[in-house]
């Protein structure tokens, strides 16, 4: 086996699924805090940047060409190359007079492209890696992807309140903060081009002439696995609650005090939420990974549903007493995040378990198509809910959507022994 084919995983999980987490964190968080900035309002915010999902619910449609046409690696830097110049062109696109159509238009390019990558990118490493290997660096690659998350949602809304505090100007901000991601995208781009193994199995499965056939017969295998529709309800079911939360929580934070919100600013909210938040988000991933590889997803599937759900309760806290104890704030978020963290892991996981087999590349894009519309459509109603129920109903009705979930969950089917590490076993 050549060096190329064996590279270490270390020289290129990382950095992967930092390019990976980058531009979904600046359309799904990073967006919602550009346009309240801007001053749109919350329901055109939550429903505009709500569609934005779609591209992740219907790539499933063109994935089948991600394994049938060139090969993963190929797609992997070209769409990262994409991404960085679409990031580049919203950075002279929002000193304009129309910036919130042409600014959402690229939004749209970055997002179709963002989901293109993810499809490459799971495939990559579903091949590049055998079962023990997945398993292995599944907390590593959530991880990464939450790093980026920390960078974009944190600590480049940090660095963007700090600079529209000094110069007063808004616009100006959000295109220095667009060009430099843009820069580190395009670098992460060339990057891979180099770095990235070049495992056997990565090679187009079929020449164009059979490509409509190859298409319908990998999307009907993945309907015939057992079990899927269950599966299916729980990739839908299972962030129900937060679903409509995540798109809403920043909006509560910075709102005024006066509408119901924290008060916060742009640099409070990328420390307090995007930072520590998502650092115990990571840290929850981390040790849900673990304790995944030692007992088993089986084992492990009901305290990491207990886990994502119960600690939403933090934002009904938040919303009814308004703390205005910064510390106060961030260690509910803190613990509501590293819940998520720790839950999530078990949804990451399943979907791996889905989608094993041959055509797995296509088949957790289809995964991940669930999961996103599962994530869209609550999202798109979210605001136009919080405006009319305000925000403590609002987050009690989230804790009562999350029923759902376990409902499904009880009626789930899995092997006692997946996630395991192989020598536990």
């Amino acid at each position: 086996m050549s060096a190329k084919i064996s590279r270490n995983p270390w020289a290129w999980v990382p950095t992967l699924y930092v390019a990976e987490g980058l531009p979904y964190a600046m359309a799904m968080t990073v967006a919602l805090i550009f346009y309240k900035n801007l001053g749109v309002s919350n329901q055109t915010i939550t429903y505009a940047t709500g569609w934005l999902y779609l591209p992740w619910v219907i790539k499933p449609l063109w994935s089948p060409a991600v394994n049938l046409v060139r090969t993963r690696r190929w797609w992997i830097w070209t769409m990262q190359l994409v991404v960085g110049g679409v990031l580049g062109a919203m950075a002279f696109a929002i000193p304009t007079a129309h910036f919130f159509q042409l600014t959402l238009g690229l939004f749209w390019l970055l997002a179709f492209a963002s989901a293109t990558h993810d499809v490459a990118a799971d495939g990559f490493y579903l091949l590049a890696l055998h079962e023990h290997g997945q398993a292995m660096f599944n907390g590593v690659r959530t991880t990464c992807y939450r790093l980026a998350g920390i960078f974009a949602k944190g600590l480049l809304v940090m660095f963007v309140g700090n600079l529209i505090d000094r110069t007063r100007n808004g616009s100006l901000a959000w295109s220095v903060a667009f060009g430099l991601v843009s820069a580190i995208v395009l670098l992460l781009g060339m990057y891979h081009r180099g770095i990235l193994p070049h495992p056997i199995q990565d090679r187009p499965a079929a020449s164009g002439g059979n490509f409509a056939g190859e298409f319908w017969h990998t999307l009907a295998e993945f309907f015939k696995k057992p079990g899927i529709g269950i599966a299916l309800l729980f990739l839908l079911f299972y962030r129900l609650g937060e679903a409509q939360l995540m798109p809403i929580t920043q909006l509560f934070l910075l709102d005024p005090r006066s509408s119901g919100g924290l008060g916060l600013t742009d640099a409070q909210i990328g420390f307090i939420s995007n930072t520590v938040g998502v650092a115990a988000m990571i840290c929850g991933g981390l040790l849900g990974g673990w304790v995944i590889s030692r007992k088993g997803l089986k084992f492990w599937l009901w305290p990491m549903l207990l886990a994502i759900h119960l600690p939403d309760a933090v934002f009904v806290w938040l919303a009814m007493a308004q703390p205005g104890n910064l510390w106060a704030v961030g260690a509910g978020i803190a613990v509501e995040q590293f819940g998520y963290g720790f839950g999530f892991a078990a949804y990451m996981l399943y979907m791996i378990y889905i989608a094993r087999g041959v055509h797995s590349t296509a088949h957790y894009a289809l995964c991940t198509g669930f999961m996103a519309a599962g994530m869209m459509i609550p999202a798109l109603w979210s605001g136009w809910l919080q405006t009319h129920l305000g925000y403590p109903l609002f987050f009690m009705w989230v804790l009562l959507a999350t029923i759902p979930s376990f409902v499904v969950a009880a009626n789930l089917k899995l092997e006692p022994d997946f996630g395991m590490r192989k020598e536990l076993i």
